[in-house]
């Protein structure tokens, strides 16, 4: 059961990155001579061209983080003479696969990001080095991919739409994941939450370079789903990322996101992304035992980790070890939702949301080998999960509400786990900053992960279902949800030009929180307002919220 708790692990929090996205082949263009050249402040760089947008892939933004650089904080890469090519992808950081058998893939040396940025409307034929923009000042988006901070990478999203329709320069980021990027130890004084450490380095770069590549450094919005939504509530409440950002969108992976013990499988915990430093060392302390590396004094331990091999590392076990970001540290002082909380956060616009059946696709994986088969079972699962509180619960999501036992059981995790915590948390920011909150309800959004369908449970609008409406993915669409696809964009990239979704004539309306604009296709439901507290139970679960932070004080 360990391994099925660690391979469901890795599945939770894990958007899979868009099928066809995966795939894409970089931007074609002409020949090398007349690819657009921009000068960084390591060196130039050559990208290619596409219809409405220039990319430029695998540009170093640290030095490899490698052999004693390994658990390091990130340093400054190296400068370059010539030319550099950036017409693919850098290597992807070190992972084992989301779901399913296979071994390690990527390199250590993987600290890269992807610029694409529009294209010049007119540019001049004469100039020796093309200016990848006409329009300085553009707004500047970083997306920090999912994965749960143990597998994904930047090039898995293309945000060619973003740039060419939206007006802005985007920039995705691999950072490090696993037990390279959250490991900690004594001899490393605590957990320095080295994934976080490259997130702000990668930012370093963006307000060095973002001009260069039209972009505005002093008008960058950061946002990502799953665990790159939690590494945006990280660059909310960590102080080191002052004046780095200056605005924030969270999809599907609020600050106070949690998943409780037992949800879908017996033996499984609960899911916390945050986790206080001295777990993390403890862990650690214990791991290097166990790799041969504890018997001896604090520079030699590392020295022993450091000589070991990626693949020594890259385990299961200790991938999933590793997965959580350390709190107490001198990057994130406070646990997140608890900075939130105590209004400890850069006051920053913030665009939150959540899918409407975000834990299908999860529970969907676990059916088979943990079945909800029928009202007894619901009953026997919810007091599994929720104890003295299962009849409020089920009084809640009655089965007669649902198609299926299983779907009702999906609908309350969603609730528990995802919506209604987002929900306090935006009450909380909405003291201090403007907030806006949306639901994405399009529940036959185009299904990009790949995941064998399961019969009698459809997946829904589940976690993730949002990014094909984001990012090119290539997966067809129909008429209305093209139109949905293209006011999402514009919602997006408004607010990072201007901290504001909305324009005059621009389509409905998006009231700030407490409201919830319903992102659906379509007339009849479409894009409207909706009360999503009530929708989802909030009161249950706010209740609960509070049963467990008494709980939590008190341990």
């Amino acid at each position: 059961m360990a391994s099925a708790g660690a391979l469901l692990l890795a599945l939770l929090l894990t958007a899979a990155a868009p099928a066809a996205a995966a795939s894409a082949t970089p931007p074609s263009g002409p020949g090398t001579a007349e690819r657009p050249v921009v000068e960084t402040d390591r060196g130039a760089v050559r990208g290619r061209e596409a219809a409405g947008y220039r990319t430029f892939e695998g540009v170093p933004y640290a030095a490899p983080p490698t052999g004693p650089l390994r658990w390091r904080l990130p340093e400054p890469a190296a400068r370059w003479s010539g030319v550099r090519d950036a017409g693919a992808p850098g290597a992807r950081c070190v992972q084992l696969p989301a779901v399913g058998p296979g071994g390690q893939s990527g390199s250590e040396d993987c600290l890269f990001l992807n610029v694409t940025a529009p294209k010049p409307a007119a540019p001049n034929p004469a100039a020796p080095i093309p200016a990848v923009s006409d329009a300085p000042g553009r707004p500047v988006m970083v997306w920090f991919h999912g994965g749960g901070f143990m597998n994904g990478a930047g090039d898995l999203y293309r945000p060619g739409r973003l740039a060419s329709a939206g007006g802005a320069v985007v920039v995705t980021v691999n950072y490090r994941l696993g037990v390279f990027g959250l490991f900690g130890h004594p001899a490393l004084h605590g957990a320095p939450d080295f994934a976080l450490a490259d997130q702000q380095a990668a930012l370093r770069w963006v307000r060095a370079n973002a001009a260069r590549f039209g972009g505005d450094p002093g008008n960058v919005t950061v946002f990502g789903e799953s665990a790159g939504a939690l590494s945006v509530c990280l660059h909310l409440t960590s102080p080191a990322s002052a004046g780095l950002f200056h605005r924030a969108i969270v999809q599907s992976g609020s600050c106070s996101l949690t998943v409780p013990a037992h949800s879908l499988l017996p033996a499984l915990p609960a899911y916390e992304p945050f986790a206080p430093e001295h777990r993390t060392v403890a862990l650690g302390a214990a791991a290097a035992a166990r790799l041969g590396c504890g018997r001896r004094e604090a520079p030699e331990v590392l020295g022993c980790l450091r000589r070991l091999a990626p693949e020594a590392l890259a385990t299961p076990e200790l991938m999933t070890l590793f997965s959580a970001v350390s709190y107490g540290t001198p990057l994130l002082p406070t646990e997140p939702r608890r900075a939130l909380e105590r209004g400890e956060f850069h006051r920053v616009p913030v665009v939150q949301g959540s899918t409407r059946d975000e834990m299908r696709i999860f529970l969907g994986q676990t059916l088979a080998a943990y079945p909800v088969a029928d009202p007894q079972a619901y009953r026997s699962r919810l007091r599994a999960v929720f104890g003295a509180r299962a009849g409020l619960v089920e009084a809640a999501y009655p089965v007669t509400a649902h198609p299926t036992p299983a779907l009702a059981f999906a609908a309350a995790l969603t609730d528990a786990s995802f919506v209604c915590p987002q929900l306090r948390d935006s009450r909380a920011l909405a003291r201090h900053v403007p907030t806006y909150d949306y639901g994405f309800d399009d529940r036959r959004a185009p299904d990009f992960t790949g995941l064998p369908p399961v019969a009698g449970f459809p997946y829904g609008a589940s976690h993730g279902s949002e990014l094909p409406y984001l990012f090119d993915t290539g997966l067809p669409m129909s008429a209305a949800q093209r139109v949905l696809a293209e006011r999402m964009g514009g919602y997006w990239t408004r607010f990072a030009a201007t901290g504001d979704p909305n324009a005059p004539g621009t389509g409905p309306w998006w009231p700030r929180s407490p409201a919830v604009l319903s992102l659906a296709p379509g007339p009849s439901g479409g894009i409207r307002p909706v009360d999503a507290a009530a929708r989802h139970h909030c009161g249950l679960w706010d209740s609960a919220g509070r049963t467990l932070d008494l709980e939590r004080a008190g341990s």
